[in-house]
């Protein structure tokens, strides 16, 4: 249930949700004479982790890179629709209040992203940096980690691209200018909605709409190639406001635009429903029956080739209103192709970079 019944300011789950590998489930409970934080599930840890790898291969047919780095794991943006939510089980934590609350912090990432691209058998494709969480999110400000990830790119010459709904990517606008002269980067910068009350709501730790675009624009003329993410649709919810987004992204000097439709898998689904019948209870019903036939009956779907767009009248009708308007407003703009053919491969020594 809900935090004394109320909605957690600040978070987009409702509740710690069941993690699939435990027996046991854990929470916050109110004990008499106990002295506790006025509010515990405002307050985020960030705890340091050792991984052996950063880089990871991507084998989705739906996704259109095949490979990312993720330098944080869990987001405090706290976007109740995240897909990525259900990774944080792995790591023994819900799905639902921890993801937003417990963000762990790989400090030693460029470090293994220098050993990874000194292997002689490593070739330059394109490295997404995302694809689980978001790289700017507001601990980026203090750890700086996906500043150094690009420092490494840049210096030796390697393509890749960034997923992000911060504005905080503007401080990075002199690195990414310096890649994007030689052709090797790419952004994709997310919108959901230009309804701020609903923003708030849905993704309350995220830049706002007016703050994404003016992201866009800013990178745009420092001659960044930008993509817009409409994403996730939601139907019954922000499906209407396609061709407003698409073309205030055009405005604002996007190149291009893609969008997905909203699923919800496994724990997601129940942060989800509570956090929309918690928000919107007169629209809920509404949106569930819609997805739902979005997606053969489940507002889950695993499905590769159709679960990223879903299928029948709903999904059909979304697809039609976005390439009417991209058309519109994209017409002769395209994304450029990264440059693969600048690497230059580390040599001993590399790691001075971080000193």
């Amino acid at each position: 249930m809900p935090i004394d019944g109320k909605p957690v300011k600040g978070r987009g789950a409702e509740e710690q949700v069941r993690n699939r590998f435990l027996r046991q489930q854990y929470g916050v409970v109110h004990w008499e004479g106990i002295d506790v934080p006025d509010d515990p599930h405002q307050v985020t840890r960030f705890i340091e982790t050792f991984p052996k790898t950063i880089v990871n291969q991507v084998r989705s047919p739906d996704l259109p890179f095949a490979r990312s780095m993720n330098p944080y794991q869990g987001c405090e943006h706290g976007c109740s629709y995240c897909y990525a939510r259900p990774t944080h089980e792995y790591w023994g934590y819900s799905a639902g209040l921890d993801f937003e609350q417990i963000v762990l912090v790989k400090r030693n990432a460029p470090e293994l992203l220098v050993r990874t691209l000194q292997a002689p058998s490593w070739r330059p494709e394109p490295i997404m940096i995302a694809g689980a969480t978001d790289p700017y999110q507001p601990v980026e400000r203090k750890e700086g980690l996906t500043r150094k990830l690009l420092q490494v790119l840049s210096a030796h010459r390697h393509p890749a691209g960034v997923i992000t709904k911060n504005a905080l990517i503007l401080r990075d606008v002199d690195l990414l200018g310096e890649m994007a002269e030689l052709g090797l980067v790419s952004v994709a910068i997310s919108l959901t909605t230009m309804n701020e009350d609903l923003r708030r709501k849905m993704e309350p730790r995220t830049s706002t709409t007016v703050q994404r675009l003016r992201a866009i624009r800013t990178l745009a003329d420092a001659g960044i190639p930008v993509r817009a993410m409409i994403a996730p649709v939601i139907p019954a919810l922000n499906d209407k406001e396609i061709p407003a987004l698409l073309e205030a992204a055009a405005e604002a000097g996007a190149r291009a635009a893609g969008y997905t439709v909203l699923r919800v898998n496994g724990a997601v689904k129940d942060v989800f429903v509570r956090w929309l019948r918690t928000h919107l209870p007169d629209r809920a019903a509404k949106v569930i029956a819609q997805t739902s036939m979005a997606h053969g009956g489940s507002l889950a779907d695993a499905r590769s080739g159709r679960r990223m767009r879903g299928e029948g009248a709903f999904a059909e009708n979304i697809a039609d209103v976005f390439r009417i308007f991209s058309q519109r407003y994209f017409q002769r703009r395209f994304m450029p192709e990264l440059d693969r053919s600048r690497f230059q491969r580390p040599t001993g020594g590399q790691l001075d970079l971080f000193n």
